[in-house]
């Protein structure tokens, strides 16, 4: 009687154990189970906009060259001799004014020589005289005036003009003439000796000292006015029609901390086969200037109508851009007219559409967004 007793009881008992570790267990479960997570809210971002408005818009053709002098000579020498002075020294950067002597070389020897043919000629017209005094009297009075009037240290005067054909063969068959042209010759070589400034301006070169040998046909030095300049620019042929003689033009330095207002001077006609562009000539003067410095120029070709300027940063796909529908990213294909270095003229767009004013890194056609309030 006393063991089924205990039988149950030991049975109730293990049961109630059963339940208490199994409950205990859940409850220990339930504690360690990781929460459920949350759906991630994903951010729309903000995006500057701003709106088209078209116009008209002047199309710069940027470009670059080296500024050279437009006044400028190579100074050679036509004759030998030591070179004996110079106004200024002979040195590069060294100024001269219009009409200084540049360079005189010693002409003594070529010069006694002058005088020595000139003296022939006065004794071949001063054998002249009793002839004519005889066979031509109407003739004598003017020669014998101009042999008075000879001197040798001075300028060659021209000959008497002949009333009549016979006093005119009479003259050159006494060689007259030919010795009359042969010293003047030499007096025009004379002058060769002596090289003046043509214009006010500075040596650049200087390849001879005082005191040396000059020979004919040696370069000297080069010469410039370093008052205006003209930069030398090569333009796509595209824009040869558009170009125009007298247009104004920007030109800036390499840093584009300085600028100069210049003018197109000149225009070839000549295409380059190998490049297809044509050569721009820009005149311009200023402070600041100086021969051989490097310049940019932003030529004013044409202005394009119903136009709108970007930054190329914008541009997809060399003609798309993003613009907004709603609140809504869309490509919408427009028509570059122009590139420039940071911009881009563009067609295609209706006044008051809403486009990126930045571009926004991961953007996509149909991306929501939402806009910058400023």
């Amino acid at each position: 009687m006393e063991q089924p007793i205990l039988r149950q009881i030991i049975i109730s008992f293990g049961g109630i154990l059963i339940i208490a570790v199994g409950f205990f267990g859940m409850q220990k479960m339930a504690a360690n189970k990781k929460p459920e997570p949350e759906a991630e809210v994903r951010a729309i971002p903000t995006v500057f906009t701003q709106k088209v408005t078209n116009g008209s818009l002047p199309i710069f053709i940027t470009a670059s060259g080296n500024l050279s002098a437009r006044d400028r000579i190579e100074i050679f020498s036509e004759v030998q001799g030591i070179f004996d002075f110079s106004a200024n020294q002979f040195k590069p950067g060294v100024y001269y004014k219009k009409g200084a002597v540049l360079m005189q070389l010693n002409s003594d020897e070529y010069r006694a020589n002058m005088r020595a043919q000139k003296s022939g000629l006065f004794n071949l017209i001063v054998g002249l005289l009793p002839d004519l005094r005889f066979d031509y009297p109407d003739a004598f009075q003017k020669w014998q005036d101009y042999v008075i009037a000879f001197d040798v240290e001075q300028v060659l005067k021209p000959l008497p003009e002949s009333t009549t054909d016979k006093e005119k063969l009479f003259i050159a068959s006494r060689n007259i003439n030919t010795t009359w042209f042969n010293v003047k010759n030499m007096e025009e070589r004379l002058a060769k000796y002596t090289i003046h400034a043509p214009f006010s301006g500075v040596l650049t070169e200087a390849n001879i000292d005082e005191g040396a040998l000059v020979r004919a046909g040696q370069k000297l030095g080069e010469f410039i006015s370093p008052n205006i300049y003209e930069l030398e620019v090569a333009v796509n042929s595209t824009y040869a029609d558009l170009l125009k003689t007298g247009n104004s033009v920007t030109l800036n330095n390499i840093e584009r901390t300085k600028n100069w207002i210049g003018k197109v001077n000149r225009l070839n006609s000549f295409i380059d086969p190998n490049t297809q562009t044509i050569q721009a000539f820009i005149r311009v003067s200023g402070k600041g200037l100086r021969e051989g410095m490097y310049l940019e120029a932003d030529l004013t070709a044409k202005d394009e109508e119903n136009t709108f300027e970007v930054s190329r940063k914008l541009i997809q796909d060399n003609n798309k851009l993003f613009v907004l529908e709603g609140d809504k990213l869309i490509l919408k294909e427009i028509e570059t007219i122009h590139f420039m270095e940071k911009t881009v003229v563009i067609r295609g767009l209706s006044d008051g559409t809403e486009l990126l004013e930045r571009m926004l890194p991961g953007a996509y056609e149909g991306m929501t967004v939402k806009r910058f309030q400023k």
